[in-house]
């Protein structure tokens, strides 16, 4: 999800050069234009921008927000590297602070890109809905329970003002991933009696400390690495593959999550206070159980893989490049695969062309959910029920507008299993 400056140039340019190719939706040659506004100005921000810009021809970008001055001002270079024309950020919609987020959805765009770290989510999503804007937001949607219901609410007031919301679980968008869940739909495999996820990879880029940083900034500079900000690895990266075993599972909850994680290759005095690894069950009605495994090690194999377990077959995933079932009803996806990033902002801006509405909320709720379960279950070595975590009280940090920088960060220690309370 990380790209450095040289790659984005990269991919945007192939955005830009296919622009002429996409027809204008809904309202011809004279199509009215779109203005969009990004919140959280990082790499996937930027990307998410250019996106939004290769999606339709007539979308503006036309205000930035970021905590970071710097951060805002590199998103800025790099999308008017794509498209000057289209880039019309005037100085005074571009907002800088833990309010700018505000004053950018006020600022008069169609359009909001929340980007920024998952733990201001649902601040900005509340602010977006209440405003009336559509969404593309990325995930995870929330990093504590208390934030999944204000996210509901959120959703809920969505729907009834027939808002799109298009939320960053990719998974979903990729043509290959939904045939797979076609056949899965079509009972191919026969009744599923099992799961497994995986997603093994590196570890992520970390930033040193510069003299004139406070904690604060320290920390947000390197937001990945604290649960507070992240939710940690299962909810922030992780969650895509969580994300997938709930859609085969059409979204149903499990009854019990147990498992467990820790931190085996980072020091300890260092780089925050997350997991490095998990390892998951989550247990399901009638007796189904599906595996989640995780790692972010250097030096380790690489894996990204769903595994689904039928009565008459078997769906074999390795994401991003085979696809496929064993068994009785044998098929494997054979199309091209298509950019799921781009495909969730073509999607998104079609929808809002023709009057019709996305709304991934639910969805993107359950599966937050689902991370943020498996994460306590790991924390504290117990069998959690939904009862329960659906009950937790435990937030996580403070809301966007009680930040400021001179505060204290993230101090809380690497929980241990058998150690660490539930609460």
């Amino acid at each position: 999800m990380n790209q450095n400056r040289r790659t984005f140039l990269k991919q945007s340019a192939v955005f830009a050069a296919s622009l002429a190719a996409i027809p204008t939706i809904g309202y011809g040659a004279a199509a009215k234009k779109i203005k969009v506004g990004l919140i959280g100005c990082g790499g996937r921000g930027t990307g998410a921008a250019s996106q939004a810009l290769a999606a339709d021809p007539q979308v503006e970008i036309t205000a930035l927000a970021d905590v970071f001055a710097d951060q805002l001002e590199n998103a800025l270079t790099s999308l008017k590297e794509i498209d000057p024309k289209r880039v019309n950020v005037e100085e005074k919609n571009r907002f800088v602070g833990f309010d700018a987020y505000k004053k950018l959805i006020n600022s008069g765009v169609d359009v909001v890109l929340l980007c920024s770290p998952p733990n201001f989510r649902p601040d900005h999503l509340e602010e977006a809905v209440r405003a009336g804007k559509h969404i593309f937001c990325e995930k995870p949607v929330a990093v504590d329970i208390p934030g999944i219901h204000r996210v509901s609410k959120a959703v809920e007031l969505a729907k009834q003002k027939k808002l799109n919301i298009v939320c960053g679980f990719c998974f979903r968008y990729s043509l290959p991933n939904r045939e797979v869940i076609k056949q899965v739909r079509a009972g191919n495999i026969g009744d599923i009696k099992g799961l497994s996820t995986t997603r093994y990879g590196g570890e992520l880029t970390f930033k040193e400390r510069q003299p004139n940083w406070s904690d604060m900034e320290f920390q947000l500079r390197n937001w990945v690495f604290y649960t507070r900000y992240s939710g940690d690895m299962l909810v922030e990266q992780a969650i895509h593959s969580v994300d997938f075993m709930s859609w085969v599972m059409n979204d149903e909850l499990p009854k019990t999550v147990t498992g467990t994680g820790g931190r085996q290759s980072k020091p300890w005095d260092k780089f925050g206070n997350g997991y490095d690894h998990y390892a998951l069950e989550y247990a399901y009605p009638e007796g189904l159980k599906s595996y989640h495994f995780s790692r972010q090690q250097n030096g380790t194999a690489s894996r990204n893989s769903v595994d689904v377990m039928g009565t008459q077959g078997q769906v074999d995933v390795k994401l991003m490049s085979s696809y496929e079932i064993l068994g009785q009803h044998p098929w494997k996806y054979a199309e091209r695969l298509n950019n799921m990033y781009q495909t969730q902002h073509d999607e998104l801006f079609a929808a809002i062309r023709n009057g019709q509405v996305i709304n991934d909320g639910d969805s993107m709720t359950k599966s937050t959910l689902l991370g943020i379960w498996g994460r306590t279950a790991a924390y504290t070595g117990k069998a959690i029920s939904y009862e329960e975590i659906i009950n937790s009280q435990v937030v996580l940090g403070p809301h966007s507008d009680e930040f400021s920088w001179d505060m204290q960060g993230d101090q809380s220690p690497i929980p241990r299993p058998g150690l660490t309370n539930f609460g």
